[in-house]
Parts: C-alpha cells; sequence; structure tokens
C-alpha cells in the first residue's frame, strides 16, 4: 500500500471512531433524558409532595382517629410570611363530620390511583386532603354579621347547592331565580337548614376539572339541632362557627387540611404541617 492509501485508511478509521463515539454519547444522553423524565413524572405524582400553597398564611386543620371516624378535632393556624412558622390561633375544638368518616377527596393534594379510599356521591364520608376555602354564606345579613375579609352571601329561599350527577349546575351553589333552566331533581335546598347554614364557608372540593359523582356540595357549617353526624360536610358549634367566619381572610389564601390520624403523621414532613 502507498503512502496515499495508507493516509486514505487512516481517516477512515479515525471517521469511524469518532463516529462511534458520537453514538455513544448520544445514546448515554438520550439515557440521561429518559432517566430525568422518570424522575420529574415519579415526583408529580408522588401524593408526598407539599400541596400546600407558599402563599397560604391561614390553615385550618381537622384530624380524626381513623378513616372510619365520623368526629374528631379542629384547629386553626396562621403564618405571617409565606414559607413561614405556623402559629396557633384559637383553641382545638371537637367537629362532627361524615357519618362513614374520611374518604380521599379532589382538592389541591393528588391522589395516586392505588389510593383507597376515594371519595364519590352518596358515600357518607367527608373528603381527606387540602382544599382551598371558598366564599361564606348564612342567615344573618352582612350589616348583623359586621364586617368580614371573606365574600359573604346571605341564605335566601333561592339558594341551593346542586348535588345531582345529572345536571350542568352539579356541585355548584345556584340562586335557581337566575337559571335559565332548572335541570336538577336533587340538591340541598339551604335555606330548609338554618340551624346548619347559620354560619358556612364552601370548601373547594372538586371544584377543578369536576368530576361526576366524585362528591358534592362539601361545606364547613354549624351542627345541626341534634347533632348529628354529616353526609359529608365537617360541623362545629354555632360559635365556633362564627369565629371562623370572622377570623378568615381571603386575602391570606386559606386552606383546609383534614386527615385522620395516620395520615397527617405520615405526611407531616413532606407538607410541612404544623404541631397538631
Amino acid at each position: 500500500m502507498n503512502r496515499t492509501g495508507e493516509i486514505v485508511r487512516d481517516q477512515n478509521q479515525d471517521m469511524l471512531h469518532k463516529s462511534t463515539k458520537t453514538r455513544t454519547m448520544l445514546w448515554i444522553l438520550l439515557v440521561l433524558i429518559v432517566v430525568l423524565i422518570m424522575i420529574v413524572m415519579s415526583v408529580l405524582s408522588d401524593s408526598s409532595n407539599n400541596p400546600i400553597p407558599n402563599n397560604s398564611r391561614q390553615m385550618i386543620v381537622v384530624r380524626t382517629p381513623s378513616w372510619t371516624a365520623s368526629k374528631g378535632f379542629m384547629q386553626c393556624f396562621e403564618r405571617s410570611a409565606n414559607d413561614g412558622e405556623w402559629a396557633v390561633c384559637g383553641s382545638k375544638v371537637p367537629i362532627i363530620l361524615g357519618r362513614n368518616g374520611l374518604a380521599w377527596g379532589r382538592g389541591l393534594h393528588s391522589i395516586p390511583d392505588d389510593t383507597h379510599p376515594v371519595k364519590h356521591e352518596g358515600d357518607g364520608k367527608s373528603p381527606a386532603g387540602v382544599f382551598r376555602l371558598g366564599d361564606a354564606f348564612g342567615i344573618p345579613t352582612i350589616e348583623d354579621i359586621g364586617a368580614l375579609d371573606i365574600p359573604y352571601k346571605p341564605v335566601t329561599e333561592f339558594l341551593e347547592c346542586v348535588d345531582d350527577v345529572h345536571s350542568q349546575y352539579y356541585n355548584q351553589m345556584v340562586d335557581n331565580s337566575k337559571v335559565e333552566v332548572i335541570d336538577w331533581d336533587s340538591s340541598e335546598r339551604i335555606h330548609r337548614s338554618p340551624n346548619a347554614y347559620h354560619f358556612a364557608v364552601m370548601i373547594n372540593h372538586n371544584t377543578v376539572n369536576t368530576q361526576k359523582g366524585a362528591g358534592s356540595c362539601i361545606i364547613l357549617h354549624c351542627v345541626s339541632v341534634n347533632g348529628d353526624s354529616t353526609a359529608g360536610c365537617t360541623t362545629m358549634s354555632r360559635d365556633e362557627m362564627e369565629n371562623v367566619l370572622k377570623w378568615l381572610d381571603k386575602g391570606k389564601n386559606p386552606v383546609l387540611v383534614q386527615l385522620p390520624e395516620s395520615e397527617y403523621l405520615r405526611l407531616k414532613n413532606h407538607w410541612e404541617l404544623p404541631d397538631f
């Protein structure tokens, strides 16, 4: 082989070597990208990620002894700055919730596919998890109740919360005098329960990408006259409910954390929950 042939051979071998090295590096890069995607997907689907919004500065915590318990305790917390330490507000008070206890609801937290129990319509369970708190309503007029830091709607005979899964208004509080067509056969007529709804605050359960049959009309309100458990709401004495109403500040993005004891302890560090 002459000198020119040797040069061409060497060049071809060098190019082959570089090509092999490039393919190897591309494969390594591809593997790293796949691993990174899997890690991100795992993180996004991990229910232990903290669902408490950074800008939330008010928290209501409800804890029960077990998944099936219908009674527990509530404690309010507040922090002065985002990501600050939670401080106790007021005293711990007894609450009554769903007659069949708790089941994972649809809120700010994620629910893995294999998780149970999961709330559904008519199961008699209150939703477990983390939820934003919505607007307030009640029997007194705003003049009677005084200035509030949360939107408040006085109850009228037209106010209903729709729990009919076939209705376009499912899981919505509506004024039936302002809708074109009443397309529901089942609802909570608020004015018919003046003791329970003397003071109340909506719990934003199943309100984002609402899933029909996943539970509706979940409310924080006063206990009924006989103090029975509920179909899924969380209740307390009228005095305590009034205290909560006057404490809540929409500007502080209040949330409700509602869990059985075992889950609270399991998620406490991950969700940065306060001691309670």
